[in-house]
């Protein structure tokens, strides 16, 4: 609160105070003026009791100054706040202050329950993806024993099983911060390649073609979420291609692009595809898209500090861009 606005705001509490003393200094003045007391007399007396009322408001406002600035800073670090609040000068703040108090107890219980709950969550979020791989990984040893049209489209179903339960450990561990980053350099070439052999299956069975030269470049980041963000660009990529190629290329600026020669993205979606839960027209002729995998991507990226965007034309495909430059290395 500036000091201007402060000083009105006491000056208001105290009105009454203020107005009974200009009163009795008015009855004061009116009964020595009825005695026919000299105005010398009455003057020095209202100047005495003006010096020492104003003495006596001035070391008023000046703890009531104080206690404020206490208050504002006590009140903006009020969550993580351990000592007690500070002590009220009068029985009313002294009551806020107590309710205060009772409700950052309750808050700090809240939020321990919840991070419990959150925790309880997320690791049964993870035990559950790591044992519906198992079936997963059943079933498409089972498929592969024969090869026929049914037993690729199923091996391609299961593919995508596994892609959603990813996706939703993912979202999970969106919410854990930094404390799940790894930062440190990592080979490029490598995590790309890895994700080029995951989706292999998923090129062949529509006859894609997947353009990538390789590359040289160290880049600093963290190597899981990186190959999240890729993974999830090439998922998108296949999945909105019928037929034609999907090119993966890293600039000498270290920018990673993904592109495809698929339907594209309708120039009214483009801005809105990184929201949650937003499929745009795209999404809706495919009942079965969710909308998170962008916006886990972006959510991804923010996280790692690269930038994410894309430019698209329909029917001529889209371009996604991911910006792996760093001007300040954070190695961990």
């Amino acid at each position: 609160m500036e000091r201007g606005s402060l000083f009105w705001t006491w000056l208001w509490s105290h009105r009454r105070s203020v107005l009974t003393l200009a009163c009795c200094a008015a009855v004061f003045a009116a009964i020595f003026a009825l005695y026919g007391a000299a105005l010398e007399a009455v003057a020095y007396a209202a100047g005495l009791c003006a010096l020492g009322g104003a003495v006596a408001l001035g070391a008023g406002y000046g703890r009531f100054r104080r206690e404020a600035r206490e208050r504002e800073a006590a009140l903006a670090s009020l969550p993580a706040r351990s000592e007690p609040l500070p002590a009220a000068s009068t029985p009313e703040g002294e009551d806020f202050r107590a309710m205060a108090e009772r409700m950052r107890a309750e808050y700090a219980a809240l939020a321990a329950a919840t991070d419990i709950a959150r925790r309880e969550q997320m690791d049964w979020f993870t035990v559950w993806v790591h044992q519906i791989k198992t079936p997963i990984a059943v079933m498409q040893m089972t498929l592969q024993g024969e090869d026929t049209p049914e037993h690729r489209a199923m091996e391609a179903e299961l593919f995508r099983v596994r892609r959603y339960a990813e996706m939703a450990l993912t979202y999970l561990r969106l919410g854990e911060g930094a404390s799940d980053l790894v930062i440190g350099p990592c080979d490029l070439d490598g995590i790309i390649r890895q994700a080029v052999r995951k989706y292999a299956p998923q090129f062949v069975a529509k006859r894609l073609t997947l353009r990538y030269e390789g590359t040289q470049a160290t880049v600093i980041s963290d190597e899981k979420w990186l190959a999240f963000i890729l993974e999830q660009l090439l998922d998108n990529a296949v999945k909105y291609t019928a037929a034609g190629s999907v090119t993966i290329a890293v600039s000498p600026e270290l920018v990673l692009t993904v592109a495809d020669t698929g339907t594209g993205i309708a120039a009214s979606d483009l801005p809105r595809i990184f929201e949650k839960g937003f499929t745009g027209y795209n999404g809706r002729s495919d009942k079965s898209a969710t909308g998170l995998g962008l916006y886990l991507c972006r959510q991804a990226a923010d996280k790692l500090r690269h930038r994410l965007w894309a430019w698209s034309e329909p029917g001529k495909g889209s371009t996604f861009f991911l910006d792996l430059h760093r001007d300040e290395l954070e190695v961990e």
